[in-house]
């Protein structure tokens, strides 16, 4: 299979654990990106068995209603069964790096509020140690030069996504040069910088379950508990 032909096949996977696993009428969250675009495309055929949906991103909100699916504001959901997104990296631990696509913050509030994280992605995405993908850290605009000097001492090299204002009305260093042998450590030391609104790394609440599309099968891998 092409990578395509992949990204087709594991939002197929993760269309037929949701229509398993999610009970009819609750809430299913929806995260941002290329593969996530497919699952979308997916589940259109679901939406009776949906209570709603919960939306990472304007884009997602947006082609979710162009399939005709409910889209919730996550202020007025009490719970989300199952939170389904990709990832631009993740490791054995089932931590990643999320944000490629700038809705890390979104992301990482709707996977905090989900009983189980389904991480999609193919087997491109898998990685011995993270870091190899920029990490991405969404800023307050005046924080700008301070976040990126106390990135700088931590080892990596941030740079500016440049002309990308964040759905939050933010702005977003993708650092370079990190190898992550402490994602976790590493997440809540960056989270503890002034002006720094989210990073993409989702190791605190990584993901539950990985749907990983090879160029033969989709694999299912657990978190190990």
């Amino acid at each position: 299979m092409t990578q395509d032909e992949m990204k087709r096949a594991v939002a197929q996977a993760a269309r037929d654990y949701v229509a398993t696993h999610l009970p009819t009428g609750a809430i299913l969250g929806v995260g941002t990106g290329s593969t996530a675009n497919c699952f979308i495309d997916e589940i259109a055929a679901l939406k009776s068995h949906l209570g709603g949906t919960v939306a990472s991103s304007e884009a997602t909100r947006q082609r979710l209603e162009g399939h005709g699916i409910r889209v919730l504001d996550l202020n007025d959901v009490e719970h989300i069964g199952i939170y389904v997104d990709g990832a631009d990296e993740i490791d054995a631990s089932l931590s990643m790096i999320k944000g490629g696509g700038g809705a890390l913050t979104r992301e990482k509030i709707v996977a905090a509020v989900a009983d189980t994280f389904v991480c999609i992605c193919d087997t491109s995405k898998r990685v011995a140690t993270l870091g190899r993908f920029p990490l991405p850290v969404e800023v307050i605009p005046m924080a700008r030069a301070h976040v990126a000097r106390q990135l700088s001492q931590l080892g990596g090299t941030p740079k500016l996504r440049e002309g990308y204002i964040t759905d939050n009305g933010n702005l977003i260093l993708d650092v370079h040069g990190l190898h992550i042998n402490q994602p976790t450590a590493l997440e809540s030391r960056i989270d503890g910088i002034a002006g720094v609104v989210c990073n993409g790394l989702f190791a605190q609440r990584g993901a539950d379950v990985l749907l990983l599309a090879t160029p033969s099968t989709v694999e299912v891998v657990k978190r190990k508990k």
